[in-house]
């Protein structure tokens, strides 16, 4: 299985006895959107909703960050995703936050984990079956092991500031990148980390919700002032479109790619840190 599928492909493999169907949507407060309710009116047949807001770390004041392996775990079990599911995650948010629950899978040792290219949206403009309620599946064992190597610290970023070791690359949008659109979170600095480039992660999608794809999406990263040789560090708001970022990058077959987890509410909160302004 592919790290990218398609509807069609979905719709073909779907009845499979080891296929796992999960929404993955989340959304921000200031959205006003209940993620868990639209799951409930309207899903995939067969899906089930995992809840992104609650698999964080809760000791971490930050938001988002990634839970302990243990609660990963539990969490995965009680949703009857186990060993040997291949799991193909899809959301219906304007944050694309298939890519976070991709990368946490991934940070967790699952080893066939795919997103639906385009999505619940995608979905429907086809008019394909859909379904409501809650789906519950039986228990499954998730042997899970978590890769720290895949997620970088802020005292890695403040270092690779010297050494340039990596490129950090930033999902958020321009004009939050160059603080010309001040943050709005209290004792929240504006701007970016010194030395990185900006790459909105809106701009890594098509009209209809498809992932660019080979040289167009290539195109992007090297508009942008990205250096595909170099590993990379991706960042946002908070380390969840900075997953589209990485995901991205590794539809090009980049390995080399590591998440700021915490990113710009770790940076931007931190009176040490130095901060960057204007264009990169």
């Amino acid at each position: 299985m592919d790290i990218l599928v398609s509807t069609d492909w979905l719709a073909e493999n779907m009845g499979a006895s080891d296929l796992r169907i999960v929404d993955a949507s989340y959304f921000l407060p200031e959205m006003g959107r209940d993620a868990a309710a639209e799951y409930e009116a309207e899903h995939i047949p067969g899906a089930v909703f995992l809840n992104l807001a609650e698999l964080v770390d809760t000791t971490n004041p930050l938001a988002n960050t990634v839970p302990p392996a243990e609660k990963f775990a539990s969490r995965m079990q009680a949703l009857g995703l186990g060993d040997g599911s291949r799991i193909v995650l899809y959301d219906n948010s304007p944050l694309r936050t298939a890519a976070r629950a991709w990368w946490l899978f991934e940070i967790m040792g699952a080893p066939n984990i795919a997103i639906l290219d385009g999505g619940l949206g995608k979905w429907l403009s086809e008019k394909r079956e859909t379904e409501s309620g809650k789906q519950q599946l039986r228990h499954r064992h998730f042997t899970v092991w978590r890769d720290d190597k895949a997620i970088t610290t802020k005292a890695q970023v403040l270092e690779n500031i010297s050494t340039k070791a990596a490129q950090t690359v930033d999902a958020r949008t321009m004009s939050r990148f160059t603080a010309e659109e001040p943050e709005v979170r209290p004792g929240m600095a504006s701007g970016h980390i010194p030395g990185s480039v900006c790459l909105p992660y809106s701009r890594l999608f098509n009209a209809d919700g498809t992932w660019k794809r080979g040289h167009e999406l290539k195109g992007l990263f090297i508009e942008a002032g990205v250096n595909l040789d170099k590993p990379l560090i991706t960042t946002c708001g908070s380390g969840v479109t900075a997953a589209c970022v990485l995901f991205g990058a590794r539809l090009l077959g980049k390995k080399d790619v590591t998440l700021y987890d915490g990113s710009w509410s770790d940076w931007g909160s931190d009176p040490a840190t130095p901060k960057a302004t204007g264009p990169a």
